[in-house]
């Protein structure tokens, strides 16, 4: 007979975003009692999908966050499939499928073949204008260099300018994982932020061998995982058809635990049985244990009383504000649209904007027929003062960009 595991008082989960909804969802399956804290007043944190109808047959599906996952790193796709949503989830458009990067001012195609940061395909590579020919050699020299004996951590530069070279750093892996992170290469710590990169180099000696083999294994999942006649592979980012925010739905219509939204939590204090939270409306819960889902610098002032080592840690991870700005267009009146889904903007460059994404072609059903939806980055570390703009002078700025760029 299967017992599921109890407690004198429940776990209590910090945070309402993606990872404290999850974490509840996890424990529920485990059979483990759970309080869902969330101090703000929506659930879902960073994610959010607006739908702005009144354009046309279809809404505009205006996504506030993250708008996809990558299959690379399975569980997102796990969980949604767990909630239901399998079925719902599409994956980009494979027939306008081009990346372009910003080169000496004019978008240029990035390789077709190239994963993450590595080439895969050898003919498409070889005659790419965006990286030289000593730059295409240094970063062949890739299968000849020793992997890195040394555990020890270094940055996402190092690493790139170590196994392939500067020019791959500028024109391929700067733009390309700032997209993710919004953060300076020579500030990021490697084995924090792109850790499958250092798995690769130990396992493979390679980037281009792990790739290929991480490429191999990725479609024999695809095919495990989607086993009905006719089924078609996973691409490498997917999205929940009606925008990722369906994902938070589905978690909350299934959660069946304690959730409390508007609720915050003010200290943590060691109790009988496990831990007292002092909670925002002026009570108190005690908790077997407590999972903090909350940024780093929240988690540090909770546990600086228990933990204050732990809470420096906590206090030295870096954060910057980014944002977006979507702009919907009649086709017909769009600026000079890329023959894909997105323009990546080096560092180098020094623009106003870094990254422009064509939210309409990358994913199906997100703008009315006969209509385009553009998203554009800006902020981060790369232009922090892009943050301090007022909304009328973002949007000017955004348009000059347009008409430069595209």
């Amino acid at each position: 007979m299967n017992s599921s595991p109890k407690t004198l008082h429940p776990v209590a989960i910090i945070g309402g975003g993606i990872a404290g909804l999850s974490t509840a969802w996890y424990l529920q399956k485990a059979g483990v009692d759970y309080v869902l804290l969330e101090q703000g007043g929506r659930w879902g944190g960073k994610i959010t999908t607006e739908r702005v109808n009144g354009y046309g047959d279809a809404p505009f599906l205006v996504e506030g966050g993250p708008d996809s996952f990558i299959t690379q790193k399975p569980w997102g796709a796990a969980l949604a499939r767990e909630l239901g949503l399998g079925g719902d989830l599409i994956g980009t458009n494979q027939e306008l499928k081009q990346t372009y990067v910003l080169n000496k001012g004019k978008p240029v195609p990035l390789p077709d073949g190239v994963l993450m940061i590595v080439p895969t395909k050898f003919k498409p590579f070889v005659f790419s204008p965006l990286i030289s020919p000593w730059g295409k050699l240094r970063m062949g020299m890739d299968l000849f260099i020793p992997r890195r004996q040394d555990a020890s951590d270094e940055t996402l530069a190092e690493f790139v300018r170590r196994r392939l070279g500067d020019e791959a750093l500028d024109k391929i892996a700067e733009p390309l994982m700032s997209g993710i992170y919004n953060a300076e290469a020579d500030k990021q710590s490697v084995l924090a932020t792109f850790p499958r990169f250092r798995e690769m180099e130990e396992k493979y000696g390679s980037l281009t061998k792990g790739m290929l083999a991480a490429q191999a294994a990725r479609k024999n999942a695809n095919g495990a995982a989607n086993p009905a006649p006719g089924s078609k592979p996973l691409s490498a980012f997917v999205s929940p058809r009606g925008g990722t925010e369906t994902m938070v739905d589905a978690l909350t219509a299934q959660l069946t635990g304690d959730l409390r939204m508007g609720t915050g939590v003010e200290a943590i204090e060691p109790a009988a049985g496990g831990y007292r939270l002092q909670l925002s409306d002026g009570t108190t819960l005690t908790a077997s244990q407590v999972i903090m889902a909350t940024p780093a610098y929240v988690s540090g002032k909770l546990v600086r009383p228990l933990a204050p080592e732990a809470a420096e840690l906590l206090d030295g991870i870096r954060y910057v504000s980014t944002g977006t700005i979507s702009l919907a267009f009649r086709s017909s009146e769009a600026p000079n649209p890329l023959k894909g889904y997105g323009l990546v903007i080096p560092m180098s460059a020094r623009r106003p904007i870094n990254a422009i994404t064509l939210s309409s072609v990358k994913f199906a059903q997100r703008a009315p027929n006969g209509h385009l939806l553009l998203r554009i980055f800006f902020g981060g570390s790369r232009s922090p003062q892009s943050m301090e703009l007022d909304d009328a002078t973002l949007y000017d700025t955004v348009r000059r960009e347009l008409d430069a760029l595209l």
